[in-house]
Order: C-alpha cells, then sequence, then structure tokens
C-alpha cells in the first residue's frame, strides 16, 4: 500500500495512491491525516488496503506528485541516525575529527526538527550560500507505537512504513555547534520525505533483515551523483536503530527514523564517483572528503542557490516506487 499527502492546512489530506504512481483515491471518510490512521493504525489499515485494491480495479483520480506534502507535514518526532558508519568515518575525517570505536558498536542518532517538514517538490530556502549547503539522501521508516526498551528484533515489527529522506545540511556551521558539545540545530533545517509512504510489503524481498536493499538514487543538477546499495554496509539495521532510540523513551506513532547518508565502501576502502566506475555519493560532504584524501583539498562546492537535487528510488523494472523528491535551492531573503 502507498500513501501520500496533498498539501491542505498544517497535516495535508490523506489518500491511497496506485502502485504506479498514477492515480489516487481520498481517505477522508477512513482518516483525514497519515498522523490519524496511524494513531489508530490496526483498525485503520484494512481499510485503507480495502482503497488500495479499489485503485489496482482501475478506480481512482490523477495523482499529482508536486501537490504533495511530506507523507507526514509535521511529526511528533523525527530522530536520524548514522547507520552507515563509513560515512560517519569519512566526514568526520574531513574536518580533522577523531573517530571513536564505540561508533561501530552503538548507534549514532541526532533528534532532527519535526514541526514543519518540507514537501518532496518545494524549495529549500538558505539564507546564505556560504553556510555549506548540502543534501543528503536516506532511507527512514515510520513506527507504529513502540515501547520503551524494546529489543532490537522486536523494533522490527513495529516499522509500518518507509519513506526517502532528504535530509538537508548546512556543513559549513556542523563544526562550530558540534564544538558546544550540544548536538545539531541551526546546521539541520527543514528535511524533506519521499512523495509517498509505503508499507514494506510492497518491496517484497527487497526489505529483510531490517534493511532495503535497492540503490537509491541521486541526481545533482539532473547528473547522476550517487547510487550507492541502501542494504549494503549498513552497519545497524532499522531494528537497532529504533531500539536505540527507545532505550529510555517510548516512541508514539508516526515516529520517524532516518538511516543517514547511505554509503557504500569500495574494495574495503573509499568510494570512487559514478563516473570512475563507482556508486558515488548521497552527499556532497562524502564527495569533497574523497577528493581531500586523493588531492590535499576538494574540488566540488558545496550547492548553490538555484541548484537542484533528485533523490528517487526504483525497482528492478525501472519504476520509481517512492516518487521523487526534486528540490532547487533558493534564496531565502527572495522569498521573504
Amino acid at each position: 500500500m502507498k500513501l501520500a499527502s496533498i498539501k491542505h492546512g498544517r497535516d495535508g489530506r490523506l489518500v491511497v495512491v496506485s502502485e504506479d504512481l498514477t492515480r489516487c483515491i481520498s481517505a477522508a471518510n477512513i482518516a483525514p491525516t497519515l498522523q490519524a490512521a496511524l494513531d489508530d493504525w490496526a483498525n485503520k489499515r484494512p481499510a485503507l488496503e480495502a482503497i488500495a485494491k479499489e485503485l489496482e480495479a482501475g478506480d481512482g483520480d490523477s495523482f499529482d506528485e508536486a501537490a504533495c506534502a511530506s507523507p507526514l507535514p509535521r511529526a511528533y518526532q523525527w530522530a536520524d541516525g548514522s547507520a552507515y558508519v563509513n560515512h560517519v568515518e569519512l566526514v568526520r575525517k574531513a574536518r580533522g575529527a577523531e573517530m571513536p570505536d564505540s561508533f561501530w558498536t552503538e548507534p549514532l542518532m541526532y533528534q532532527g526538527g519535526s514541526d514543519a517538514f518540507l514537501g518532496p517538490r518545494d524549495d529549500i530556502p538558505v539564507a546564505d550560500e556560504a553556510w555549506g549547503i548540502d543534501f543528503e539522501a536516506e532511507v527512514a521508516v515510520v513506527t507504529d507505537d513502540v515501547p520503551m526498551g524494546v529489543s532490537a528484533s522486536d523494533a522490527i515489527g513495529h516499522v509500518q512504513l518507509l519513506m526517502l529522506v532528504n535530509d538537508v545540511s548546512l556543513r559549513n556551521l556542523i563544526p562550530g555547534e558540534l564544538a558546544k558539545s550540544f548536538g545539531f540545530f541551526q546546521s539541520k533545517p527543514s528535511s524533506a520525505f519521499s512523495p509517498v509512504a509505503i508499507t514494506p510489503d510492497e518491496l517484497g524481498d527487497h526489505w529483510r533483515d531490517g534493511k532495503l536493499h535497492l540503490p537509491l538514487l541521486s541526481f545533482l543538477n539532473d547528473e547522476a551523483f550517487g547510487k550507492p546499495e541502501a542494504g549494503v554496509d549498513m552497519t545497524f539495521d532499522f531494528g537497532r536503530l529504533i531500539a536505540h532510540a527507545a532505550k529510555s523513551r517510548p516512541l508514539c506513532a508516526g515516529c520517524i527514523i532516518g538511516s543517514g547518508t547511505v554509503s557504500n565502501k569500495l574494495d574495503d576502502g573509499p568510494g570512487k564517483p559514478i563516473k570512475d566506475g563507482g556508486v558515488g555519493y548521497s552527499c556532497i560532504a562524502e564527495m569533497r572528503t574523497i577528493e581531500t584524501i586523493n588531492d590535499g583539498k576538494p574540488s566540488t562546492s558545496f550547492m548553490k542557490f538555484g541548484d537542484r537535487v533528485r533523490i528517487e528510488m526504483r525497482d528492478n523494472n525501472g519504476a520509481s516506487i517512492f516518487g521523487t523528491i526534486d528540490q532547487v535551492v533558493t534564496d531565502y531573503e527572495d522569498a521573504c
């Protein structure tokens, strides 16, 4: 089943979307919003699945990804992990930070702002190019109610939906914030999620062992930037990430847990750009790190006003699964 939120008020209007992303049917008579559906998921899911069957029989209105908010336009919880420790190691190396051994055994996670997500086709407003504007292509899951202290194995059963994420980062603000030893805040503006969220059964065998086993595609100014396998080099699966988040607190329905930037090694070493035969990267910072390792300094700049990023995932037949995140960086001052 695929679900989306058409832009309407603060929390969108819930629709069920066809598997091919061409048609949709309003779910207003079942739940006005996705959060309302998740709050009573055991009862709402069967009714939503019945609508999904109607769609596959040919019913429904035209579905427009550009009309979508993020599936959850705002959420009670957005906690982003760093499951691909290869990425963490490279980015920390670029800013001269040591890599603690514990990062390989205990997930790293931060609590992001969840009160105002961007839509998948919304511009990315930033006040200053000098802040080091970067995209981060990630996978995320949405949970039902998760009890405190849940085990990693039981946590997988609480995954109800999956999405893609552009976790926007302002790289040049990060070192100063982390130096205060109190985490991200200004360096992590609003994230954007894919047009649709899907139930795990939609993925078949591509969803297994708490990981999504398909390439995550990203494009910068219409050029292929990354195609790493999301199920490869993921040190911590989503069960581990959810259990980590719920160690000392319960998680309420609608909690979003992110994977962190998807990152693959190459022959147990740093990856390569696509043009050089590698699978590329899911953020600019990682490419800049590789350039620094190879050439002594980075040559790829962070994003500028007018730059465009696209993120999507395709099935074995080349069809988009989640729809496309397609955003342009804009000057916040011009929009005011």
